[in-house]
């Protein structure tokens, strides 16, 4: 039982932080705007392979995967350092203010927990939606040729694309599917300007 109120205190004390720092909308931003980027450039990756002809699964992995942890890495610490720095700035203008220092005080713990929490979405965001994109390459074997694991990678990629743009449809309350074609509409420009790009 002394377990399970911890936790359920736990919980609580995230929720009155997440209140404070009004961390739900930055992080639902930030998700939506990295995986979008993620998404996005694997299929530059995908594209580009596609032109110089690699038909070897594993290449396509490494190069998808390197690309994803690279974008994880930019993205987690940027946003550490780009967010410490902006809360760290407006809690010390708020101290001036009140003539305190709120460093180790409920909104310092707050505004210190809001950094975390923006640096994992930030980072992992662009990392899964790009990890997504490459399963066909990883079941590749299962399939009849690698030209169906490049479709179907690509077919990921448009409909993650889709589902992101209903997600901010959702939010802003407008038109699921209008905004759905928003994000679709950028991925299939990204398809054409890569194969124009590579002569295809």
């Amino acid at each position: 039982m002394p377990d399970s109120i911890s936790l359920r205190d736990f919980w609580q004390q995230i929720e009155a932080f997440g209140d404070l720092t009004n961390i739900g909308e930055i992080a639902r931003r930030y998700f939506a705007m990295n995986a979008f980027d993620g998404v996005l450039t694997m299929i530059g990756v995908l594209i580009g392979n596609l032109a110089a002809g690699i038909e070897e699964a594993h290449i396509v992995v490494t190069t998808g995967l390197s690309t994803c942890v690279a974008m994880g890495i930019s993205g987690l610490w940027g946003a550490y350092l780009t967010e410490t720095a902006e809360r760290k700035r407006d809690l010390a203008e708020l101290g001036r203010h009140t003539l305190t220092d709120l460093n180790h005080t409920r909104i310092g713990r707050a505004s210190r927990m809001a950094v975390i929490v923006v640096a994992l979405v930030d980072g992992l965001s662009p990392f899964l939606a790009a990890l997504l994109i490459l399963v066909p390459f990883l079941i590749a074997g299962l399939l009849p040729s690698i030209l169906w694991a490049y479709y179907a990678s690509i077919g990921l990629a448009l409909l993650t694309l889709f589902g992101l743009g209903m997600f901010l449809g959702r939010i802003s309350g407008e038109n699921l599917f209008v905004f759905g074609l928003k994000t679709l509409i950028a991925g299939v420009i990204s398809i054409l300007i890569g194969l124009l790009l590579n002569g295809e």
